[in-house]
């Protein structure tokens, strides 16, 4: 699996680094690492235990190793899979993301009149602005309420072959859904994984089909532990990072 992946890619930076803080947002939740950078992840709050203390994991997280938590990427627990990728960016924060552009994925991929966009996941900023580009653009996303005209997740399957190019957002990566998604969208001509969850690290996507990899860069950590911690998202959070694309060459 592409998590597993994740981990080894970041043993050995992990290996060195522990943790300072972190915040478990109603939105997104924050790592900070000793060493000062941070890294978020989309919090799963629909599929939490019930209950007044959702995080069953062992405490305090601040002090612990970042290996330890970095570990939970592969924990059956929801909120332990969120900050094992959270940890996981703020080390890719740490190490520094090369050859990148600045912009969202609008800046970055070319899409054309004639292109069908499968998108799972609702990024509603992109969403007036692609339907002015291509042809049809097909949202799955799991809130109906997000909208009028949206398919459920599990139609992401049967539709994203017709497509021509595929925008998933990397809350997948903690569903342990992304590799049938791939699969689905093998035929796109380009593939991208959008939002603040995203792990800057293209190695972990070799040969996977994906060509895109949309994140953040976060520059003011404070200011985004601040935002999680109120229960904000990326809206809030995005004056406090740069938003970047890394190409995937060869998918």
């Amino acid at each position: 699996m592409i998590t597993e992946k994740i981990q080894r890619l970041l043993a050995t930076d992990a290996s060195g680094a522990r943790i300072a803080d972190v915040r478990i947002g109603l939105g997104y939740t924050a790592v900070l690492l000793e060493s000062g950078q941070a890294g978020v992840a989309y919090t799963l709050r629909e599929d939490l235990r019930p209950g007044c203390s959702p995080f069953s994991g062992q405490r305090p997280l601040a002090s612990r190793s970042a290996a330890e938590l970095l570990s939970g990427l592969g924990s059956g627990d929801p909120l332990e899979r969120t900050i094992g990728l959270a940890t996981a960016n703020a080390l890719i924060c740490r190490r520094g993301v090369d050859a990148f552009s600045e912009g969202d994925i609008l800046d970055a991929v070319a899409f054309g009149p004639d292109d069908r966009v499968g998108m799972v996941g609702y990024f509603g900023p992109l969403i007036p602005l692609l339907q002015k580009r291509v042809a049809s653009l097909t949202i799955f996303e799991r809130n109906p309420a997000r909208g009028a005209g949206l398919e459920p997740p599990e139609r992401a399957l049967d539709l994203l072959p017709e497509c021509t190019v595929a925008l998933i957002t990397s809350s997948v990566l903690l569903t342990g859904t992304l590799d049938p998604l791939l699969q689905a969208a093998a035929r796109c001509r380009e593939i991208a994984l959008l939002g603040p969850s995203t792990p800057l690290i293209p190695r972990s996507f070799a040969d996977t089909g994906v060509t895109w990899l949309s994140g953040l860069v976060i520059v003011n950590a404070a200011q985004v532990l601040r935002v999680v911690s109120e229960g904000g998202g990326t809206r809030e959070f995005s004056p406090f990072a740069r938003k970047v694309n890394l190409q995937i060459r060869g998918g």
